[in-house]
């Protein structure tokens, strides 16, 4: 066997480790987030910053991704990436306050910039566009065992142990992850060395991350109406000042004029608007089933599973559902179904039948899973090889960025639409998050505007190919099948 033909054969199954841990624990710790504020004797919604620094750290490190795997190899950044991922874990199950849990949780989340885009590019750069589909879904579809695992495991953990030790599993994982990306990680380099956009970062990175706390503090009513105003103009400044710098700049941090190319704009900043209605999703689910439905942590995580397990089933089909409608009816007609799906869950409340629970959170991942797998895969369909690094970039800081502000945005809606009651009245938060759900579906819904501006045509390099042209991955795997 060829080394390109090894590698294709294997370096799904790494990338896939790596997503499967960083899945894994986000599902986790979603469900303990009660348990986290009941030990730490804060409120739930405030711990809405160990979700959101986690986020917040992968939207500002991951535009230095890109460049740290042009000048230092994708396998030397991916193995550092996974170590400290996994020195962090330790230190979040360590944490004995909520400040050194976010602060632990910062350090995971740079460690989570350099693992998911680095596999992207890492795949990208492996295998041609015909192919590109089908590589994405199957390092997807292991990476999915983590979100189907993780509600179950990190219940079953709450329920009978402490919530740091869900921490501590990522710790094996890792191990196993570092060892395949040794073995089987291919060492890309960038074409030539650049530098770094040191004044791009300072600004962009500023600019998040004033905006994102600005969002967070603004939810639980700390700052006056002046202060926030102020200090939104200065992020928005911030972040306008990059603009205007990056179109100066020969080696920019993020290089906008990719947003010229119309599919990966559409996929980019249609998918932001998108990812802001269903971000905030894996946090006020666990609060509506615990807190609203007062169901304990194991049985909450239950009822996540069926979300997990109805995207990967759509792993299978997707390709088949996009080479038999096209990029464009897929993303406007599927995007109008994520929205009515999340407006399903302002009925659940106390007595509502378990299996009406299942089969909405079914639909969501089934329509989930079909969207990111066309957005995410569309990006790529006219972008150059030579701009590969910087598009995983961009779309890869984008879409973190989107689901940190999905996140504030929903907590948000929650807090705004709960006033001064008290959190610990189940029906009155039940109450305010049914209307985060309508409000959160209804911003869904607008979003699919965003998809129409996309031509008929657009995608066919991706979903045509990947019905005429066997996947080396899938042909591998038979191989493997027919030797065991």
């Amino acid at each position: 066997m060829s080394s390109t033909e090894n590698t294709k054969r294997y370096l799904p199954w790494v990338v896939a480790t790596a997503l499967f841990m960083e899945q894994l624990d986000s599902t986790i710790v979603n469900t303990a987030i009660p348990s986290m504020a009941a030990s730490l004797q804060v409120t739930p919604l405030s711990l809405k910053a160990v979700v959101t620094s986690y986020i917040l750290s992968l939207a500002v490190a991951i535009p230095v991704s890109g460049w740290m795997a042009d000048r230092y190899g994708t396998r030397r950044v991916f193995m550092s990436a996974i170590a400290v991922f996994t020195i962090a874990s330790v230190l979040c199950g360590l944490s004995v306050n909520s400040p050194m849990l976010v602060a632990a949780r910062l350090l995971q989340g740079f460690g989570a910039a350099m693992m998911m885009p680095v596999g992207r590019l890492a795949i990208i750069r492996t295998f041609p566009k015909a192919e590109l589909l089908s590589a994405m879904n199957f390092v997807i579809i292991p990476a999915l065992i983590g979100p189907l695992l993780g509600p179950t495991v990190g219940g079953l953990i709450v329920h009978w142990m402490s919530w740091r030790e869900i921490f501590f599993i990522n710790v094996p994982v890792g191990l196993a992850a570092i060892w395949l990306a040794h073995k089987h990680m291919p060492d890309y380099h960038g074409d030539g060395p650049r530098p770094l956009d040191v004044i791009g970062l300072i600004l962009f990175g500023t600019g998040v991350a004033l905006l994102s706390w600005l969002l967070e503090v603004f939810g639980e009513h700390k700052l006056d109406v002046t202060s926030a105003a102020v200090l939104l103009f200065i992020s928005i400044s911030l972040l306008a000042a990059y603009a205007w710098h990056a179109g100066r700049e020969e080696h920019p941090l993020l290089r906008l004029a990719l947003f010229r190319i119309r599919t990966f704009r559409v996929s980019v900043l249609g998918g932001f608007v998108t990812r802001l209605g269903v971000g905030g999703l894996p946090f006020l689910l666990p609060l509506l089933y615990q807190l609203g439905l007062g169901l304990p942590a194991w049985q909450s995580g239950l009822l996540m599973m069926p979300s997990a397990a109805a995207a990967m089933g759509m792993k299978f089909i997707s390709v088949r559902v996009l080479n038999r409608f096209g990029y464009r009816q897929v993303l406007v007609v599927n995007t109008v179904l994520i929205g009515v799906t999340i407006a399903m869950y302002s009925f659940v409340q106390v007595g509502t039948p378990v299996y009406a629970i299942v089969a909405i959170s079914l639909c969501l991942g089934f329509f989930n899973s079909l969207q990111f797998s066309s957005m995410n895969s569309i990006a790529y369909a006219d972008v150059e090889r030579g701009d590969s690094s910087m598009a995983s970039t961009m779309a890869s800081s984008m879409q973190q960025l989107s689901v940190s502000f999905g996140l504030a945005f929903g907590s948000l809606l929650t807090g705004w639409y709960l006033g001064d009651m008290p959190q610990t009245d189940r029906v009155v938060l039940a109450g305010a998050l049914h209307h985060a759900f309508l409000t959160l579906a209804g911003v869904t819904i607008l979003s699919s505007l965003t998809f129409w501006t996309l031509k008929k045509e657009d995608g066919e390099s991706i979903s045509r190919g990947s019905r005429v042209v066997s996947p080396p991955v899938q042909q591998n795997l038979k191989s493997s099948d027919a030797a065991e």
